[in-house]
C-alpha cells in the first residue's frame, strides 16, 4: 500500500483563527482534585479555555491573545500552587517521569526497612515493645519519606485549597502527633505503625504509578525515536559535479536532494527524483511488505530503504513531516478529555472537602458515643487515608494515554478523546468506494483476442499518460518486458490513440457496441460492462483484434474488513459517485448490504443525514475531497491516510496505511479503551463508596486503609496498561481483542 505523506492532523476542536493555543507542563499535581483546581483557575481567566491532564502532567490552553498571554497562564498556575513551564525542544516526558520515579524510590528505600521494624515492634506478642524506639524509627518515615505529601498539602493550604495530599498529610501527622501525646502520658495505644505504613504504602503506590505512566506513554515516546538523525546531502559545485556530505537532519530544507543508500532510513518526507527501490513502511503503516518506489513517488521520513539506491528531493521537514503530525495528533488526543472524564472531575472538585468534613464528623461521633479518643482518632485517620482520590484522577487519562498510543502503533490516529465515546454507539458504516475499498488505480482485469495485438497496443500506449494506458502497459510488460517502437503517435482526446508499430497501423480506444464486433470480442465487451469495467478495443490494420476490460481493483483486504463489520453487527452502505453497475459489482463482491451510487458530494452529506434521521449512528469512511462534508456530518468520520488532505482534516480517526481492516481495528480499540475507562471509574467510585463508611464505622485499620488506597491506584493504572496488548483476533479486522 502506497503511503502519501501529505497528511495533516489538526485537533478536531480547532479554535477560531484569532485564538491561540499552548501546551504547558504542570508540575506537582497528584490527584483529580489537583487537576480540578488548576483547570478551574485557568478557565476563570477571560478568553481562556483549558484542559488539564493528570497522566501527561500537562495543560492544553486555548486563549485570546488580546486578553491573555503565556506569562499570565504560567503565573496563574503558579499562584494555584503548582509549577508551570512551556515545553522546550529537549524536554523528554519519559526521562522526567523516570527521574521522578527515582526520587520516590530513594524515599521508599529509606521508609520500607524502618517501617518493617516499627510494625514488628508494634505487633510483638504481649503488646508494643520499645515505644520510644518506634518513635525514633517512625519520624524519618513520616517526615522525610512523607515530605512530598506534606509539602503539597502546605502549598495547597496557603491557597485555601485541599487535595489528596491534604488527606494523607493530615492523616499521618495526626496519627504521629497522637502517638507522641500517648507516649508523654505513659499510655501504650500508639499509631506510629499506622503513620509509617500508610506513608510507605502510598510511596510504593506513587512509585509504581510513576513507572506505569512512563510505560503507558512509551508508544508516543517511540514515535519520537523513529526518525533518522543524519542525512547524506547531495551538493553541486559550480562545475556541475555533485558531492556528498553527511549532515544533521535539522539542516535539511525543502528542495534539497539527499541520497538514501540500501539499508538506510529516509531522513525526511520527500519525493524520489532518481532510482528505484522497495521501501519498508511498516513503522508507519504496520504493513509487512515493502512498497515499490520509483521516480515521482512520495516517501516518508523514518521509513527504511531495503535494496536500491534512491535520490530523494526533500518536500517536508520538522513539524510538517508525517511522523511529527501523527505524534501531534496522538498528543492532542491524550490531552483531551472524554465526556465521561468530566463527571469524575466534577466529583473530585468537591471530594476532598467532603472527606475532611466526614473525618471530623466521624471523630466527633465516636467521642459523643463515649468510645474514647483512641477509637475516634483511629476511625478519623482511616477515613482520611482510605478516601484519597488517586484512582479517580488516573482512571480516564491513563486509559486514553495507553489506548491512543497503541492505536498509533497499529496505524490509527485518534484525534480526540470524544472520538472514543462516539465509536461505542456506531450502528452503520458508510463506505466510499474508490480509494477506500478499491486501490484507485486502473488495472486490466481481462484480455481477449490476439496476444500479438496486445503487445502492439502496449507499445502505442506507452507514449500516453492516461491511467488506462498505464494499466495496459503494466499488464503486457509483466509477460513481455521488451516492446517494439511506436511511431506516428497521435492522441485524440475521448477517442483514443493511434500510430504505427512494427509496420502495422494500430488504434486503441473505447469499444463500440458488441453487435459490431466478432463473437468472442462481443462477448468479452458484454461481460466486462455487466461488471462495471471500461472496455478497450484494439484494432490492427483496421481489423478488431483484441478487447481489454479495465477498471479499478478491489483491495485484497476489503472483503475481510466488510465481513468483520458484519460480525460486529454493523450495517454497511456503499456510497459512491461511480455509476450503478460498477458500484453494485463491488458491493456484490464484498457482501455490502446497501448501495447508493451516482451521488454528488452534497448528496453524500444528505445520505448521511438521512441515515442519522432514521436513528442510525453513522461512521463514514472516505478518502477524497468529495467525502469531506460527509466525514464532518457523520457521528464518526474515518479518513483514509492515503487520501486527500481535505478528507484527512475532516476525519475524527485517520487510518494511516489505507487498509480498510483498520476501520474495525479502530472501532474495537476505541471500545476497548472506553470499556477500560468505565472499569477504572467503577473501581475508583466503588472503592470510595464502600471504603469510607467502613472506615467511619471503625471496621478498617488505618494501616490496611493505606495499603488498599495505594493498591487501588496501581490497579487502575495496571488495568489501563492491558490495552498495550490489544490485538484484533485473526488479524486487523478480526472478531475481537485480547
Amino acid at each position: 500500500m502506497t503511503l502519501t505523506p501529505a497528511y495533516d492532523a489538526p485537533r478536531s476542536d480547532q479554535p477560531d483563527s484569532e485564538q491561540q493555543s499552548v501546551d504547558l507542563l504542570v508540575g506537582g499535581m497528584t490527584c483529580a482534585s489537583c487537576v480540578g483546581r488548576v483547570e478551574k483557575k485557568l478557565n476563570r481567566l477571560d478568553g481562556v479555555t483549558a484542559t488539564v491532564n493528570l497522566a501527561t502532567a500537562s495543560a492544553h490552553v486555548e486563549f485570546d491573545p488580546a486578553l491573555a498571554d503565556t506569562d499570565l497562564l504560567v503565573a496563574t498556575v503558579e499562584r494555584t500552587g503548582y509549577s508551570a513551564s512551556l515545553p522546550g525542544p529537549d524536554d523528554d516526558p519519559a526521562a522526567e517521569e523516570d527521574a521522578h520515579a527515582r526520587v520516590l524510590l530513594r524515599r521508599l528505600l529509606v521508609a520500607a526497612p524502618l517501617t518493617l521494624v516499627v510494625v514488628v515492634l508494634a505487633m510483638a506478642p504481649g503488646g508494643p515493645r520499645l515505644p520510644w524506639v518506634q518513635l525514633l524509627l517512625a519520624l524519618p518515615v513520616v517526615a522525610y519519606a512523607g515530605w512530598p505529601f506534606h509539602r503539597a498539602a502546605a502549598v495547597n493550604a496557603r491557597h485555601l485549597a485541599s487535595t489528596m495530599d491534604t488527606l494523607v498529610s493530615i492523616g499521618t501527622l495526626t496519627a504521629t502527633a497522637w502517638s507522641v501525646v500517648e507516649l508523654l502520658r505513659g499510655e501504650r495505644h500508639l499509631y506510629l505503625e499506622v503513620a509509617a505504613t500508610v506513608t510507605t504504602f502510598l510511596l510504593l503506590g506513587r512509585w509504581l504509578e510513576a513507572r506505569a505512566k512512563s510505560r503507558a506513554g512509551s508508544a508516543l515516546h517511540a514515535l519520537l525515536e523513529l526518525g533518522a538523525t543524519r542525512a547524506v546531502l547531495l551538493e553541486e559545485d559550480p562545475s556541475g559535479s555533485s558531492g556528498e556530505r553527511e549532515v544533521d537532519v535539522a539542516v535539511l530544507r525543502p528542495g534539497m536532494r539527499v541520497l538514501v543508500r540500501p539499508g538506510a532510513q529516509v531522513p525526511t518526507d520527500g519525493r524520489v527524483s532518481e532510482g528505484r527501490s522497495a521501501v519498508d513502511e511498516s513503522m508507519v503503516t504496520g504493513e509487512s511488505l515493502p512498497v515499490e518506489k520509483t521516480v515521482g513517488d512520495e516517501v516518508v521520513g523514518g521509513t527504511l530503504n531495503t535494496e536500491g539506491r534512491l535520490v530523494v528531493e526533500v518536500t517536508r521537514i520538522g513539524r510538517d513531516t508525517l511522523l511529527a503530525r501523527i505524534r501531534q495528533s496522538v498528543v492532542d488526543a491524550q490531552t483531551g478529555k472524554a465526556p465521561i472524564q468530566r463527571l469524575a472531575d466534577r466529583v473530585s472538585a468537591v471530594f476532598v472537602p467532603v472527606v475532611l468534613a466526614v473525618a471530623v464528623v466521624t471523630a466527633a461521633a465516636w467521642l459523643l458515643a463515649g468510645q474514647g479518643a483512641d477509637a475516634a482518632v483511629t476511625a478519623a485517620v482511616a477515613v482520611l487515608v482510605i478516601a484519597c482520590p488517586c484512582a479517580l484522577g488516573l482512571a480516564t487519562p491513563t486509559a486514553i494515554l495507553v489506548g491512543t498510543g497503541r492505536a498509533a502503533q497499529l496505524g490509527v490516529v485518534i484525534r480526540s478523546a470524544e472520538t472514543l465515546e462516539r465509536s461505542r454507539t456506531v450502528t452503520t458504516v458508510v463506505l466510499d468506494k474508490t480509494g477506500t475499498l478499491t486501490t484507485g488505480r486502473m488495472q486490466v482485469h481481462a484480455a481477449v483476442g490476439d496476444p500479438e495485438a496486445l503487445v502492439l497496443a502496449a507499445a502505442l500506449e506507452r507514449l500516453s499518460e492516461h491511467p488506462v494506458a498505464r494499466a495496459v502497459v503494466e499488464h503486457v510488460t509483466a509477460t513481455t518486458p521488451e516492446l517494439p517502437r511506436a511511431t506516428d503517435f497521435t492522441n485524440r482526446p475521448g477517442l483514443g490513440v493511434h500510430g504505427t508499430v512494427a509496420g502495422h497501423e494500430v488504434r486503441v480506444g473505447a469499444a463500440p457496441e458488441p453487435a459490431t464486433l466478432p463473437g468472442e470480442l462481443a462477448e468479452a465487451v458484454t461481460t466486462a460492462r455487466t461488471q462495471g469495467r471500461t472496455t478497450i478495443l484494439v484494432t490492427v490494420d483496421d481489423q478488431p483484434a483484441a478487447v481489454l476490460a479495465v477498471g479499478d481493483t478491489v483491495k485484497p483486504e476489503s472483503r475481510e474488513a466488510v465481513e468483520a463489520m458484519h460480525r460486529l453487527g454493523l450495517r454497511t452502505v456503499l456510497l459512491t459517485g461511480d455509476h450503478e453497475t460498477a458500484a453494485r459489482h463491488v458491493a456484490a463482491e464484498l457482501g455490502i448490504q446497501t448501495v447508493v451510487a451516482g451521488v454528488r458530494p452534497e448528496d453524500k452529506l444528505g445520505e448521511v443525514e438521512r441515515l442519522q434521521q432514521a436513528g442510525e449512528t453513522v461512521a463514514m469512511v472516505g478518502d477524497g475531497v468529495n467525502d469531506a462534508a460527509a466525514l464532518v456530518q457523520a457521528d464518526l468520520g474515518i479518513a483514509i491516510g492515503t487520501g486527500t488532505d481535505a478528507a484527512i482534516e475532516a476525519g475524527d480517526l485517520t487510518l494511516v496505511s489505507g487498509d480498510p481492516r483498520l476501520v474495525v481495528t479502530s472501532l474495537l480499540l476505541s471500545r476497548a479503551t472506553l470499556r477500560t475507562i468505565r472499569q477504572n471509574l467503577f473501581w475508583a467510585f466503588a472503592y470510595n463508596v464502600v471504603g469510607i463508611p467502613v472506615a467511619a464505622a471503625g471496621l478498617l485499620n488505618p494501616m490496611v486503609a493505606g495499603a488498599a488506597m495505594a493498591a487501588s491506584s496501581v490497579c487502575v493504572v495496571g488495568n489501563s496498561l492491558r490495552l498495550r496488548r490489544f490485538a484484533p483476533a485473526g488479524g486487523r479486522g478480526g472478531r475481537g481483542a485480547r
